[in-house]
């Protein structure tokens, strides 16, 4: 019964998340709905964080890094324009949430964890709720994937100054990367379209998030 009894809490949360933190906003794509909606955010949370699941805001997963706010979860993923012909890079693997998002939305993600517990941690989560189209590493997530390869798109979960070059060269000529852009403490997330001619950006809102450290990111 009491099994039951969290399901059906944490059904109604969910519920409610979708309708005043994402509907009431700006979120319509309804795909990206769906996936919300669908994903069980609670499998990604801390145990001392549990009954904060579905809070309107970011929530500490240890190791100096946070789950995002579930409406820039959303967000980003409604810039990034995800469809099922897609393979998606992540950089910032962080709780996995935000990477089982996409895996609900692409063909298939590729995602880089420079902290090796949490990488463990995501892929224990993704592999019981048997998402099964991604791939992981671990490693420096600012120099890319470490196989030759181009990606329909690009998300980057953590503050960086700049696209890091080896990204914007993994970035296929009409692909999208979505990056919150700036300094260490506040930054824009932007979108970026990659064409024939270079880089194209556009604004998408104020946002705070932790640091991108690597050899093209911040130094520690």
């Amino acid at each position: 019964m009491h099994q039951a009894n969290e399901k059906d809490k944490f059904a109604a949360q969910r519920e409610a998340m979708v309708l005043t933190q994402l509907k009431s906003r700006d979120i319509t794509n309804s795909a990206v709905l769906n996936a919300m909606a669908e994903i069980l955010r609670e499998k990604f949370i801390p145990a001392e964080y549990f009954d904060e699941a579905y809070y309107d805001g970011p929530l500490s997963i240890g190791s100096g890094q946070t789950i995002s706010q579930p409406y820039i979860v959303a967000l980003m993923t409604q810039e990034l324009k995800v469809d099922k012909n897609c393979q998606v890079l992540e950089i910032g693997t962080g709780s996995g949430y935000q990477t089982a998002i996409l895996a609900k939305l692409a063909k298939e993600v590729y995602t880089i964890e420079r902290i090796e517990n949490l990488s463990a941690t995501a892929q224990k989560t993704l592999g019981d709720l048997n998402i099964l189209n991604v791939r992981f590493h671990i490693g420096d997530g600012t120099c890319g994937w470490p196989e030759v390869r181009q990606f329909d798109r690009i998300i980057i979960t953590a503050a960086t100054p700049q696209l890091p070059e080896p990204l914007a060269e993994q970035l296929k000529i009409g692909g999208l990367a979505v990056l919150p852009l700036g300094g260490e403490y506040t930054q824009e997330l932007v979108t970026i379209e990659k064409t024939s001619s270079g880089l194209k950006s556009k604004f998408v809102c104020g946002c705070r998030f932790v640091r991108l450290i690597g050899k093209f990111g911040y130094t520690e």
